[in-house]
């Protein structure tokens, strides 16, 4: 399938990702450690995703050209969340917010 959610990255430069440290590498998870910040002793931050414009430091590329998640099978499971409630899981509400942001029209 064209999964245009593989190369568009509005997702992720328009919300702060939030997660358990568990999903951390060191932790038991697949998350690397290096792109989170710790929040508290249960909660960690994808690093760049609480700026005042967002944008994950995993992202790779240019937001709705071509951009990709540089850690696409270990990312948190906020991302692996995301859309899950729309039909393909592509085009969700938060999917239509985030592509507005970016002057992109919804999916």
């Amino acid at each position: 399938m064209n999964n245009p959610c593989t190369r568009c990255g509005a997702c992720c430069a328009s919300f702060r990702v939030d997660f358990a440290r568990e999903e951390l590498e060191g932790e038991g998870g697949r998350v690397p450690a290096g792109l989170a910040v710790e929040l508290n002793a249960s909660l960690c931050r994808m690093r760049g995703t609480d700026h005042v414009r967002p944008r994950c430091a995993a992202l790779v590329g240019t937001v709705g050209v071509q951009a990709h998640c540089g850690i696409y099978e270990w990312r948190p499971s906020p991302c692996r969340e995301f859309g899950l409630r729309a039909p393909l899981g592509i085009g969700d509400e938060a999917c239509a917010r985030a592509r507005a942001r970016h002057g992109l029209p919804p999916l």
